[in-house]
C-alpha cells in the first residue's frame, strides 16, 4: 500500500527537523569549557631524597593565532613543591612514539613515580591484579617531569572547528608538541628553567623536529635530548622494504645478539660484548660489500660469507642461501625459533610467541607486546583514579583514536606540489639544531634485543647526518624497546639519565 503524508504531518516533520539541526548546530559551535585539571599533593622519597611533590594531571590548551582554543594536550606533571629556586628548576618533557602512542610506558615503566612490576626475564606477567609499586630511582630529585599524550591519544582531542587530522602529520605534530612546551614553559613561568625533552622510539623522530622548532623559531633552548630506542632516520629501520640493504647491515648486531640470548650460537663466545662487536665488523666489512656486489660477487666469497652469517645469526647455512644473503630483520623473528615452532618477539627479542601458522615467513603478532599491554594500561588507569583523582568520562585513548594511523601524514610538501616519497628521516633536523645550541647534549639507549629499532642503526644513523659525535652518549641494556621492562636495567637507565642531566646542567 502506498504511504501518504498529510500536509500537517509533512510540516511538523519539517518543523522536527529544523529544531534537531539547530540543537545539532548549536552543540558544535557551544562555548569549550574551561581545561580540566585535578591536582593532588604527594610525597617520596627519590634516589634517597625525601620530595613532597604536586601533581597534577589535566589539558593544557593550545590556541590559533585569534586565541582560539585548537587542541587540548592532556598531561600528567609530577613538579616539586618548593620556594627555592622554583622558577629555574629543570623540567623534562616526556612522550611515546607511534605515532598514536599516549604516554603510558614512559609514565608507567620508566619514568614515573610509579611503576607497573612485570618479570624482568620476558615471561609473560599473568592476569592480573597487577604488581603497582612506587619508582624511588625516578628523577624527581633533579627535574620535574611532564608527561604529554598528544592529539588522539589518552585524554587530548582536537577542539572546535579544528580536527584531528590537523595534528596528524610528522611536522604538524611536532609543531602542536613544540607549541605545547611553549604554552606549559608561559603558564607555569619556567621560561628560564633548564628543560630535556625524553622520547621513545617515534617520539625521538618527534624529539628532534620539535627541538629544532623550539631552538629555530620559538628561541627556546633545550639543555638536553633523552633518546630510548632512537628512531630519526627509518631506513636503518625499515628491514621489510625489499631493496633496502641498508636494514640488512643495520639489523645484524642485534639478531646476533637475539641468537646468542635463545642459545643459537655455536660455538658460544667467551664475551657478549666481543661478540656484538664482531658482528657490527662483519655487517660493515664484509656483509655490506658482498650485497653491494650482488649477482657479480664470486661464489667462494658469497659461501664464506653465507657460513659466517650462519654464525652470526644461528640460522641454517642452506636458508641464507636461499635468501641470498638477505636475513630479512623481521623474518629472523620467525625463523629463529621455527623448528620449535616458535617466534620471537620484535619489540623485544627475548619473549617468545607460540604462532598459529608455523611455516609462514613473517610472525603473526608481537610477543612481547601482546605480554605486558594489558598490564601498563591496568595501572595506569588504576594510578589515574587511586592517587591523582583523575574522575573523568572522557575514554581514556590507549591504544589511540582509530582514525589517527590511516591518517597519519608523512608527505613534507605541501599538497600539489611535487613529492617523491622518502624515509622519514628527522636526523637533519637533530643536526641543525646541534648547531644553534652548541651546548645541546644528546642520550641515546638501547636494547641489544630490539627488533623494531635495532642498536647499530641508531649508532649508523647519529654517526652521519653532521652531528657531533661528541655531544653523543651512547649506553645499551639487556632488554629490547622497551628495555625498562627488566628491573635491573629500569634502573640503570635512570641512573644514565640522572647522571647525563647532571653532565649537562653543569655546563
Amino acid at each position: 500500500m502506498k504511504r501518504v503524508i498529510s500536509p500537517l504531518i509533512a510540516l511538523a516533520l519539517l518543523s522536527v527537523s529544523s529544531i534537531f539541526a539547530v540543537a545539532q548546530d548549536s552543540e558544535s559551535n557551544a562555548p569549550i569549557p574551561p581545561p580540566s585539571i585535578f591536582s593532588s599533593e604527594h610525597k617520596g622519597r627519590f634516589n634517597g631524597e625525601s620530595i613532597s611533590y604536586k601533581a597534577i594531571a589535566g589539558e593544557t590548551y593550545l590556541r590559533d593565532l585569534d586565541g582560539e582554543p585548537k587542541a587540548s594536550i592532556f598531561t600528567f606533571s609530577y613538579l616539586k613543591k618548593t620556594t627555592k629556586n622554583a622558577q629555574t628548576r629543570p623540567v623534562t618533557f616526556v612522550w611515546n612514539g607511534g605515532p598514536g602512542s599516549a604516554s603510558t610506558w614512559l609514565h608507567m615503566g620508566g619514568y614515573g613515580p610509579k611503576r607497573i612490576v612485570v618479570p624482568s626475564d620476558a615471561t609473560h606477567p599473568g592476569l592480573p591484579p597487577y604488581d603497582i609499586k612506587d619508582a624511588p630511582e625516578t628523577l624527581l630529585d633533579i627535574t620535574d617531569l611532564v608527561f604529554i599524550d598528544p592529539v588522539g591519544t589518552g585524554f587530548s582531542r582536537a577542539l572546535g572547528e579544528y580536527e584531528g587530522k590537523a595534528f596528524w602529520g610528522l611536522y604538524e605534530d611536532a609543531q602542536s608538541m613544540a607549541e605545547f612546551i611553549r604554552t606549559w614553559l608561559t603558564d607555569n613561568n619556567r621560561w628560564n628553567a633548564p628543560k630535556f625533552i625524553i622520547g621513545e622510539s617515534y617520539g625521538t623522530t618527534r624529539a628532534a623536529a620539535v627541538t629544532k622548532i623550539l631552538e629555530q623559531e620559538m628561541d627556546i633552548s633545550v639543555s638536553g635530548l633523552l633518546f630510548v630506542s632512537q628512531a630519526l632516520d627509518y631506513q636503518g629501520s625499515s628491514p621489510y622494504i625489499r631493496d633496502n640493504l641498508i636494514a640488512h647491515i643495520t639489523y645484524l648486531p642485534t639478531m646476533a645478539a637475539t641468537a646468542l640470548y635463545h642459545g643459537k650460537i655455536t660455538p658460544v663466545p667467551e664475551s657478549k660484548e666481543d661478540f656484538i662487536q664482531a658482528a657490527r665488523e662483519f655487517a660493515t666489512n664484509e656483509l655490506l660489500p658482498a650485497l653491494f656486489k650482488g649477482s657479480t660477487i664470486s661464489d667462494q666469497e658469497f659461501k664464506n660469507v653465507a657460513e659466517r652469517l650462519s654464525y652470526f645469526t644461528g640460522l641454517d647455512k642452506a636458508y641464507i642461501e636461499q635468501v641470498n644473503l638477505r636475513v630479512q630483520g623481521f623474518r629472523f623473528a620467525k625463523q629463529l625459533l621455527r623448528e620449535q615452532g616458535r617466534a620471537v618477539g620484535l619489540l623485544d627479542g627475548r619473549y617468545v610467541r607460540d604462532g598459529i601458522d608455523d611455516v609462514s615467513a613473517d610472525v603473526d603478532a608481537d610477543a612481547g607486546s601482546e605480554a605486558i599491554s594489558a598490564a601498563y594500561k591496568a595501572a595506569l588507569m588504576v594510578h589515574m583514579r587511586s592517587n591523582l583523582g583523575v574522575n573523568w568520562d572522557r575514554q581514556y585513548l590507549s591504544p589511540a583514536d582509530p582514525e589517527l594511523s590511516p591518517n597519519w601524514r608523512y608527505r613534507t610538501s605541501p599538497d600539489g606540489s611535487s613529492y617523491e616519497p622518502v624515509y622519514v628521516n628527522t636526523a637533519h633536523d637533530l643536526s641543525e639544531a646541534m648547531r644553534a645550541n652548541p651546548y645541546l647534549g644528546v642520550f641515546v639507549a638501547s636494547g641489544y634485543y630490539d627488533l623494531v629499532t635495532p642498536f647499530f642503526d641508531a649508532e649508523y644513523t647519529l654517526n652521519r647526518h653532521e652531528i657531533p659525535k661528541q655531544r653523543v652518549q651512547y649506553e645499551y641494556y639487556e632488554g629490547g624497546h622497551m628495555m625498562y621492562v627488566n628491573e635491573a636495567e629500569r634502573v640503570q637507565l635512570l641512573d644514565d639519565s640522572r647522571r647525563f642531566m647532571q653532565q649537562q646542567l653543569s655546563k
